[in-house]
């Protein structure tokens, strides 16, 4: 009788190894994973194809089989049959791109474009080393030269625009003194500095609403008297600072200075006379105004809804109520009304004789609008982030700025990337509203350019619309590609 051992079969060499159905990888396999895994998705698949049968031929032969290339005219556009007139995007092409600016000046928008480029792509790629430096110069050198480039430089900054910086910059020193004040401060601190920050705001305020004729260096008796006032209250807070143990506000009085230092370096630079034409924005128009109007309210946006963000989850009231009242008013209000009113209703309260450049009305506002819809965004962000990261912050002895810049604001802003993002496209398309208060950017030098009657025909408006669109789409599509790559990179889902 045979036992169960002596039926025991041990295999000596490996299964073979046998190929995969055709029916499950591939083509076929992903056909039938993606498309016609049931029975209404293979149904809506088939009314898909006969979709773009339907509409794909038609589009690609009035955009390409049966287009007018080559033309100096309508007569071109008009022939039976014709598709799109890109005869008239070529004739065009050079006023979509600079608008109205001079023939022999547009060198500067050139030379001011591969500057962006040179420190953009770099900046984009993560491979490429001096990330530090790279950031200095797109945030500080290359916006001055693009102002200097675009403008001209020559541009000239009314002195009470420097007294007023100089003012706050004396009274922020006397409010550091007050601030870090201690019970060993001298008395000086206590009572001479807030007499002379009340004092300076009272004296600057009345030369302002009671203006006069100007005795000295264009100033009022007045003003004088203020700025005065501020340096009495600027000099007895730099004083108390130094009387006060340890020091604590030294290092932010320098910092305030070392701020008004740089900026009134940068207003001497773009006041200079580098030998350039002075190009007015109003000659601006076509991708050169959309891009300015875009990249200035992205750049200007997103610290702005960083801060206003912190601000409406502080726990001081003042702080969080005033960020609540500026979100919740931008955010109610649409652009188009905010550009009205920084182009037409701002002069009425400015003083007379005081004006400001209609398009930097118009990057202040749509910085404002978009840096309250950033701040929401931001805001998401800070609130996904767990407490026990706060508490891991104050357990290894972080400051509130410490916490904020190393732990919390890294790990917010990534979580907030498609947010942020979204809003950037948003404020991309929405730069095409510019054109209510008189600025032409690309749509609007288009549809400007259909009044031309040397090319007025059935297809060239048709043909003007598809060439914005495309100009459009590639710039949101790029911008989201990116997100997309900087997530993944980011590994902003948090994937295990």
């Amino acid at each position: 009788m045979t036992t169960a051992y002596e039926l025991a079969y041990v295999r000596k060499e490996e299964e073979p190894v046998l190929a995969a159905p055709l029916s499950e990888v591939g083509a076929i396999g992903w056909l039938r994973a993606n498309l016609f895994s049931s029975t209404t998705n293979a149904i809506l698949t088939l009314l898909g194809i006969a979709l773009v049968v339907w509409i794909v031929p038609p589009i690609f032969r009035w955009a390409f089989l049966d287009a007018v290339w080559e033309g100096d005219s309508r007569e071109a556009c008009i022939a039976p049959g014709a598709g799109a007139c890109w005869a008239f995007v070529k004739a065009k092409f050079a006023q979509f791109m600079y608008g109205r600016y001079p023939l022999g000046e547009r060198w500067r928008v050139d030379l001011t474009a591969v500057l962006l480029i040179a420190g953009l792509i770099p900046l984009a790629i993560p491979r490429v080393p001096f990330k530090r430096e790279n950031a200095i110069f797109m945030l500080v050198v290359f916006p001055i030269m693009a102002l200097i480039l675009l403008t001209g430089g020559n541009i000239g900054f009314p002195i009470a625009f420097v007294g007023l910086l100089a003012f706050l910059g004396l009274l922020a020193v006397g409010g550091i003194a007050l601030a870090t004040a201690s019970p060993d401060s001298p008395l000086l601190v206590g009572r001479a500095v807030p007499m002379a920050m009340a004092l300076a705001v009272a004296l600057y305020v009345a030369g302002i609403v009671f203006p006069a004729a100007p005795i000295a260096f264009g100033r009022t008796i007045l003003e004088l008297c203020s700025i005065a006032a501020g340096l009495v209250a600027a000099l007895s807070g730099l004083a108390g600072i130094m009387a006060t143990p340890g020091r604590p506000g030294l290092r932010n009085a320098a910092t305030i200075w070392l701020a008004i230092a740089a900026i009134v370096v940068v207003l001497l630079i773009v006041a200079a006379d580098f030998g350039l034409t002075f190009v007015e924005t109003q000659l601006w128009g076509g991708l050169l105004v959309t891009l300015v109007v875009a990249i200035v309210g992205m750049v200007a946006s997103l610290p702005l809804g960083i801060l206003l963000a912190l601000g409406r989850r502080s726990k001081l009231p003042a702080v969080r109520y005033f960020s609540i009242a500026f979100i919740e008013l931008w955010r109610g209000v649409p652009l188009i009304t905010v550009l009205f009113m920084a182009s037409v209703m701002l002069p009425v309260f400015l003083p007379p004789g005081v004006n400001f450049d209609k398009l930097l009305r118009a990057l202040i506002g749509v910085a404002l609008f978009t840096s309250a819809y950033m701040a929401e965004a931001i805001r998401g962000g800070l609130q996904a982030i767990p407490k026990g990261q706060f508490e891991a912050a104050a357990a290894v002895g972080l400051n509130y700025a410490q916490t904020m810049r190393l732990i919390i604001l890294p790990q917010a802003l990534k979580i907030s990337i498609p947010s942020i993002v979204n809003s950037f496209i948003s404020l991309f398309k929405d730069t095409s509203l510019v054109l209510i208060i008189g600025l032409f950017d690309l749509l609007g030098i288009v549809q400007l350019n259909f009044a031309d009657s040397n090319w007025a025909s059935p297809g060239t408006p048709a043909t003007g619309y598809v060439f914005a669109a495309v100009i459009f789409w590639t710039f949101c599509f790029s911008m989201s590609r990116y997100s997309m790559y900087t997530e993944r990179r980011l590994h902003t889902g948090h994937r295990r």
